[in-house]
């Protein structure tokens, strides 16, 4: 049976009363499927998915990428203690999940951001749209906006979620969530991570409307294609 060593760390270590334990593995298991698995052998640990960080052989990964035999899959706890969900997926995504990650007992505000897909654009009717992304990529210029923003807003935390893969009319693509200890600083920092992230994440959306198709972001050059 292929088994991976798994490395705990800090708050992590103490829950589960050990610093290092072995799990087996099935073909296609990711890091998200080997947390789920620890989490069952050691409960406590279970309410802190939505903040760790992997590491497989030393280098960050994603939670959906696959493990192999041999492989040292580390779960690393926010440094500072902060919120560390930055996140693409193709599942789709958890409003209450991004809520939590920024709740705080000094932030009497959280603005939580929607992105929605529509049905009209440029005065064409949209049919779905489909994203793509560099997942391994994209949540690292999440983590920096982010810390941008905290350097010029009151932020206590901020998380995001983006989904890839086709959406319907009426899912949710985006969510972001700010939280702060005024509304203000909350609804700013909010709409200026959103508007970064638009500029400056490797994720891109197709257009497919009646009667044809267009990537939106990138050249404005570049002609639907009908």
């Amino acid at each position: 049976m292929p088994t991976i060593t798994v490395r705990l760390f800090a708050r992590l270590a103490e829950l589960a009363g050990t610093r290092e334990t072995t799990l087996d593995i099935g073909e296609g298991l990711t890091a998200g499927d080997a947390y789920a698995l620890l989490a069952r052998r050691f409960p406590d640990i279970a309410r802190f998915e939505s903040s760790v960080r992997f590491a497989r052989n030393q280098d960050y990964i994603i939670a959906e990428t696959p493990l192999a035999d041999g492989d040292e899959l580390a779960l690393i706890p926010p440094v500072s203690g902060g919120s560390d969900l930055f996140e693409v997926t193709t599942e789709p995504l958890d409003s209450q999940r991004v809520m939590d990650a920024v709740k705080r007992d000094d932030a009497g505000a959280v603005t939580l951001f929607y992105g929605i897909v529509r049905n009209t654009n440029l005065g064409r009717r949209v049919l779905y749209l489909e994203y793509d992304a560099y997942p391994e990529m994209a949540p690292s210029v999440m983590r920096e906006i982010a810390a941008e923003i905290k350097g010029i807003w009151q932020v206590a935390e901020i998380a995001c979620q983006h989904r890839t893969g086709r959406l319907e009319i009426g899912e949710t693509s985006l969510l972001v969530a700010v939280s702060s200890g005024h509304r203000k600083e909350a609804f700013d920092a909010c709409h200026a991570y959103v508007d970064a992230l638009k500029e400056r994440a490797p994720i891109w959306k197709k257009e497919v409307f009646e009667g044809g198709e267009a990537w939106i972001e990138g050249d404005p050059t570049t002609e639907p294609r009908g």
